[in-house]
């Protein structure tokens, strides 16, 4: 019964600079989901990579939404956030690179929390 299931959410997001309003409807996607108590975990992929390393997020403006910052502290805070393995190789970031709190994991890690019982996710 889906009443007893505990439900998280698995977002991921692939646009950065380059498609604002998606990357933005992402982020706050996933914060909102943390402030209402979802177990979140925010995947960046693509060109939302490189908002793993710092000051980044702070560098992102979109007229009408709130600060990128603010919503991936919220998620950072509330939830999970990862860094695709092989968009980060990509880009050379490493684990010495990003933000405290982000991990980098691949793919296996991802189809494994969206397939989870009870998960839901979206792709941006």
């Amino acid at each position: 019964m889906l009443a007893d299931v505990a439900r998280s959410l698995v977002v991921k997001v692939t646009a950065g600079l380059d498609a604002p309003e998606r990357c933005a409807q992402a982020f706050t996607v996933a914060a909102t989901a943390v402030a209402a108590g979802v177990d979140v975990s925010l995947w960046l992929t693509g060109e939302s990579a490189w908002f793993a390393l710092p000051g980044r997020a702070a560098e992102f403006s979109l007229p009408h939404s709130a600060p990128l910052r603010d919503l991936l502290d919220a998620v950072l805070a509330g939830g999970r956030v990862t860094l695709c393995t092989q968009c980060a190789a990509r880009r050379e970031i490493t684990e010495v690179d990003v933000l405290s709190g982000v991990r980098i994991a691949g793919a296996a890690l991802f189809v494994e929390e969206s397939l989870a019982e009870g998960a839901q996710a979206l792709v941006y």
